[in-house]
């Protein structure tokens, strides 16, 4: 196997940088860059949250964001001037896709002209792959800016933006150069949806956790402490992890449960828990910062997400926080939605209901609450499993090397 040269220089596209709940893509990039990858960001978005991770701020001197509507429009112009026939392309494609939804149009048009915003930078900065997350707008801008300027571009899918949104997912699958997804799951649900080019060229590679910033302590922690993590979004099952609480405390099971995260369902979660009479059980935490949340993983003596298919289809891809409670030794429950059963393996790495059973998830809770053998059981097995699968720099190793394949062919 021939050895490429390093990659130098690649240019991120996405959404909103920073954002709270994408720290698996601030690990990836400081990945790439702890190995001498010049990584630049381009965010479709201006800064909006509050609360920013601390690795996430480390990158901030590298982000472009979006300046006024009218400096994208110039940037833009010169760029159809240099490129008239890719520009005109990239356009053409864009509303042949979405014209039968405006709204989603309209955000594409945005995209499209964000990432052309960009052109002028790119020329000097001189990136040798372009690559985004997600397969709906960022990957749009990133495409367009491949067939202008006449780089490799990549994109990596993860949840909503394959099941809810599919966004010239084909075409793209079919002209990017590095074509990534997160989950066996996910190619074989777009090779049967959508092309069946998925099969051939989605290469899986995982959202990983930082190994070092997630250290294995098993031992030492608070025995009826609970906690969950995430969103509070349909697709993450908190309305039956409610239920399943309340079933907890009419059994007599001693418990605490640390709810972390913000959402639109945040009121109605708060109305269930008092209407089921577990409201001094749970605390809603709200967003925190990541210190936080490693903190209380550490002291948890157990880890639940019960994620769940939403009415329109939406779910989990394989929730990041699954993995950095397994890498340090909090037993995990989850359910067999998506990508999740590659990551948990029932009795093996953790436990596994199904989806929207409060019964269900109730049992295994109480199962790993009380069954001391079965709690070192699947903890050792998880750390190994995530050492093996979802360590976040081998899986950026990974990526890069797909990269350096695709820079240099030419």
């Amino acid at each position: 196997m021939t050895a490429h040269p390093p990659l130098q220089r690649a240019v991120y596209v996405v959404s909103l940088f920073p954002c709270w709940s994408e720290t698996f893509i601030v690990r990836e990039i400081s990945a790439l860059i702890e190995n001498g990858v010049d990584v630049r960001i381009i965010s479709l978005k201006k800064p909006s949250e509050t609360l920013v991770q601390a690795d996430a701020q480390a990158l901030m001197d590298r982000v472009r964001h979006p300046r006024s509507p009218l400096h994208a429009l110039w940037e833009a112009t010169k760029a159809l001037l240099r490129n008239p026939g890719a520009v005109i392309a990239t356009l053409g494609s864009v509303v042949a896709d979405s014209w039968r939804s405006p709204s989603v149009l309209a955000k594409s048009l945005a995209a499209w002209l964000r990432g052309l915003e960009h052109v002028d930078w790119l020329h000097g900065f001189k990136p040798q792959v372009l690559h985004a997350h997600w397969a709906t707008y960022p990957s749009t801008a990133a495409w367009t800016l491949s067939r202008v300027l006449d780089v490799p571009f990549g994109f990596t899918c993860h949840a909503h933006d394959i099941f809810i949104e599919r966004q010239l997912i084909a075409r793209k699958i079919q002209d990017a150069a590095v074509a990534v997804t997160i989950s066996r799951f996910n190619v074989e649900w777009l090779s049967e949806r959508e092309t069946a080019q998925a099969r051939d060229k989605l290469h899986v590679i995982h959202c990983g956790v930082d190994l070092r910033a997630n250290p294995w302590q098993p031992d030492g922690r608070l025995p009826h402490q609970i906690l969950t993590v995430g969103r509070l979004d349909p697709i993450k099952g908190f309305a039956t992890l409610v239920e399943a609480l309340a079933l907890l405390q009419a059994r007599g099971v001693d418990f605490q449960c640390r709810l972390l995260g913000s959402g639109p369902l945040d009121a109605s979660l708060r109305a269930l828990a008092q209407a089921r009479g577990v409201a001094d059980r749970i605390e809603f935490c709200g967003a925190q910062p990541q210190d936080v949340v490693r903190r209380w993983m550490g002291e948890a003596a157990l880890f639940v997400l019960p994620s769940e298919v939403a009415p329109d289809g939406n779910r989990d891809g394989i929730p990041v926080a699954l993995m950095e409670a397994m890498a340090t030794g909090c037993p995990v429950v989850s359910t067999r939605v998506s990508g999740i059963p590659e990551l948990v393996e029932h009795e093996a790495t953790g436990l596994l209901v199904d989806e929207k059973q409060p019964a269900a998830l109730a049992d295994a809770m109480q199962r790993l609450l009380e069954d001391a053998d079965l709690r070192r059981q699947v903890v050792a097995g998880a750390r190994a499993k995530v050492e093996r699968e979802f360590d976040a720099r081998k899986e950026a190793r990974r990526l890069q090397d797909l990269m350096e394949g695709v820079a240099h062919a030419s």
